[in-house]
This record gives structure tokens, C-alpha cells and sequence, in this order.
């Protein structure tokens, strides 16, 4: 069995951890940003979510099979993350008196928030393509089977690491209202990373693909393919169902705490869970390789709901983050064996072709229809606040039920999966 060599170890974790501070921003701090300083309609946030999942999508499409054409994925990583962080780093830049100067004759603050989700489209295309496209298939080309558990297990941390580290020490920029620095810093790093890429990132000969290009976009939608690889498909819509069930929550959460809960020391009650999470992830590696994928993941989403019900009640940062590291780490485990199970399913000499059905999956349908669930709860529960004379709709503990409701349909996909198992 092949060991995964300290490089690649390095490789995995700095392109990877640098790829989820922008991730980070993309999908909990843009929303902020967008929330505070351009518009409190949560529909807006719905919006742009969902556009960035379709751009997303779109690209992973194209990035995957072009990356499986050109039979190097290492020039679309670091090529990638070089204009990711520039377009991060662009978005210091959008306020309502630049939208006004730009646009006239349209309403500031709209004109702002479209030009939020434009930028953010823009900043998804080359994340896309260098990390969901290009880096998720060179993970899936230089790992073997028997280590993906571990592996995935190590980067499913990443995401929480990236929160914890922007949580802890430059949150208190975005409450400033320091934006266009905040942007900045993180933004520069991307950029860096993709030169450091050029000289890190050890190649991993590919077999060059010459399949027609569009024939091989479409080659997951086959029906003969679907059909061929009956237990990747369910998989995939396992992944769906679960992250349809982040989703309703997760773009609300920190607004949640500011607002709903009135917490001044989020940030140091969100570190303390994601390092209980982190941790919980850690561990769980090795136990996913050896009790099972499937197996893991059932008990994780119940751990997960126990969580989710938990949030519902507590109002207290004690209890808070006793429910919320429940919430967490059942949610980074889930990740963690579900990813690894569609690796294990994904055909070796296709990896490109298949991240964009992945995306479509686990992140375009649970985007396009997670935050507007949110977004309803939200507006029907009409919890509000004035602030200089303007009302503002306030997330409600709602989310967290709804949530809960929707993670309950992944029983299906994952039981179907299990009597495949079994057969």
C-alpha cells in the first residue's frame, strides 16, 4: 500500500487549509459583510449563496474535464488560488457609496448587493477551478482507498481550523468595520499559496483524456453511467441530503449569535467548538477506515441532530457550546466518511470528470435550496430590531429545527447504501 509522503502531507494540508480561509469568507463572512454594511434582507443572502453554487457547479464542470484533458492538475491549482485571492482581496472595494458613484440613477444599496453576488460568482469561478475541480481529483489521483478515511479526516478539519483562526484573530477587523483589510490579508494569502504551489506541489502523472470536451462534461449524466455506478450516485445524493441540512443553518449562524443571542464573545464560544469538533474529526479517522464508512456516518448524523435539537433550547454560552460541539462534530464526521465513501465509489481514471456531478450534489442543490428553507423560517418567524431607525429581521432558533427535520431524509440514501453493503 502506498504511503502518502511528508511533501504530500504538506501539500494537502497548506493548499488545502489556505483554500478554506477563502471558503471560509466566501460562505459565512460575505454574508456578513453583506448583512452589516449593505442590506438586512436575508433574501439577498439566499441569492448570492445560490448563485456562487451555480457558479461553482458550472465550473467544476468545465475545470474537471479540462483538468483530465490537459493531464496536470498542478497548473490549475496554483494558476487558480493566484486570481482567487486577487478577486478575494477586490471585494474591500464594494460599499453602498461606490455602488452609488458607479450607478446613479439606481438604488445604492441594491445596486451594492448585486454587486456583491457578481463578485462573489467571479471569486467562485477560480476558487472552483482551482479547488474543487483541480485539487479535489489530485487528492483523488494520490490517495489510495485504505487511506482516504484518514486523509479525509484530516481535511475535513481544515474548514473548522480556517474558522477558528479567523474567529480568534481577525474577527475583531470585520467588527470594526476594517473590510477592505480584512479582505486584504486573506486575499494576499491565497495568492501566495499559489505561487508556493509551483514548488511544492509534487506532479502526479495523469492519463490525458481525449474524449471530446462537451462529451465529457456530460458524460456523469449518462444514464448508462448512472446505471453503472449505482452506489457513487447514491452517495452523492446522501452527501446532498446532508448538506441541504447545513445549509438552512449554517449561512444564519454567525448573524444568529450577534443578533439572536446577543453574544459579544461569539468568536471565543465558536473556537472552543470548532476545537472540539476538530478534534472529534481527528480522532474518527482511523475509525471510519476500520468500522465503515456508512456505519460511522449513521451514528455521526445522530450525534448531529442530538446537536441540532440542543441548539434549539440553549441560549447560554456554556450550554451553547456544549450543544453546538455535539452539532459540529457530528457534522465534520458525516463530511469525513461521506467524502471518502464517493472517492472510494468515483471510477480512478474519470476523477476530473466526476467533481462537477460532486458539486452539483454537495454543494449547487444544497445551496440553491438550504438558505431559501433558512430564509422562510426566518421571515416567518418575523423576529426584528431597529437600528437607526431601520428594521432588521433577526435568524431565529427555528433554523436549527428545520435543519434537524431535513438531515432525517439521509436515512434513506444511507440505508439504501448499506443494503448494497450487505448484498
Amino acid at each position: 500500500m502506498k504511503k502518502i509522503t511528508p511533501r504530500l502531507w504538506t501539500t494537502f494540508i497548506l493548499i488545502g487549509l489556505i483554500g478554506q480561509f477563502a471558503w471560509t469568507i466566501e460562505n459565512m463572512y460575505f454574508n456578513v459583510f453583506l448583512y452589516n454594511t449593505i442590506t438586512t434582507d436575508p433574501t439577498y443572502i439566499a441569492w448570492m449563496v445560490a448563485a456562487s453554487a451555480v457558479a461553482a457547479t458550472l465550473t467544476t464542470l468545465m475545470m474537471g474535464v479540462a483538468s483530465d484533458r490537459a493531464g496536470n492538475r498542478k497548473y490549475f491549482i496554483c494558476f487558480g488560488y493566484l486570481l482567487w485571492g486577487v478577486s478575494t482581496a477586490a471585494f474591500g472595494l464594494l460599499t453602498v457609496e461606490n455602488a452609488a458613484k458607479l450607478f446613479p440613477m439606481a438604488n445604492a444599496a441594491a445596486a451594492a448587493a448585486t454587486l456583491v453576488v457578481a463578485l462573489d460568482c467571479i471569486m467562485t469561478f477560480f476558487g472552483s477551478t482551482a479547488n474543487d475541480a483541480a485539487f479535489n481529483a489530485y487528492i483523488t489521483d494520490s490517495v489510495q482507498n485504505e487511506r482516504r478515511g484518514r486523509v479525509e479526516s484530516v481535511l475535513a478539519v481544515l474548514p473548522l481550523l480556517a474558522m477558528l483562526v479567523i474567529f480568534g484573530a481577525f474577527d475583531g477587523m470585520t467588527q470594526r468595520g476594517e473590510w477592505r483589510l480584512f479582505f486584504g490579508i486573506f486575499g494576499g494569502a491565497v495568492s501566495l499559496t499559489g505561487l508556493i504551489g509551483f514548488f511544492l506541489i509534487p506532479e502526479t502523472p495523469v492519463e490525458r483524456k481525449r474524449t471530446p470536451f462537451f462529451k465529457s462534461i456530460l458524460y456523469g449524466f449518462q444514464p448508462s453511467v448512472i446505471r453503472a455506478q449505482p452506489r457513487l450516485y447514491l452517495s452523492l445524493c446522501a452527501m446532498s441530503v446532508f448538506s441541504i441540512a447545513v445549509q438552512v443553518f449554517f449561512p444564519y449562524l454567525i448573524i444568529y449569535m450577534q443578533h439572536y443571542l446577543m453574544m459579544d464573545n461569539y468568536a471565543m464560544v465558536l473556537g472552543v467548538v470548532l476545537i472540539v469538533a476538530s478534534l472529534a474529526s481527528v480522532l474518527m479517522g482511523k475509525v471510519i477506515d476500520r468500522a465503515g464508512k456508512l456505519r460511522v456516518t449513521l451514528g455521526a448524523a445522530g450525534a448531529m441532530l442530538a446537536g441540532l435539537i440542543g441548539m434549539y433550547f440553549v441560549r447560554e454560552a456554556v450550554p451553547v457550546i456544549i450543544a453546538g460541539s455535539v452539532m459540529m462534530s457530528g457534522f465534520m464526521v458525516v463530511t469525513a466518511a461521506l467524502s471518502a465513501e464517493i472517492r472510494d465509489r468515483t471510477p480512478e481514471d474519470k476523477a476530473g470528470h466526476f467533481q462537477g456531478i460532486r458539486m452539483i450534489f454537495a454543494v449547487m442543490l444544497p445551496m440553491l435550496i438550504g438558505p431559501f428553507i433558512g430564509a422562510a423560517v426566518i421571515r416567518g418567524n418575523a423576529q426584528t430590531y431597529v437600528e437607526l431607525g431601520a428594521t432588521k429581521t433577526v435568524p431565529t432558533p427555528e433554523i436549527f429545527l428545520a435543519a434537524g427535520v431535513a438531515l432525517l431524509f439521509v436515512l434513506i440514501p444511507v440505508l439504501l447504501l448499506r443494503r448494497r453493503e450487505n448484498v
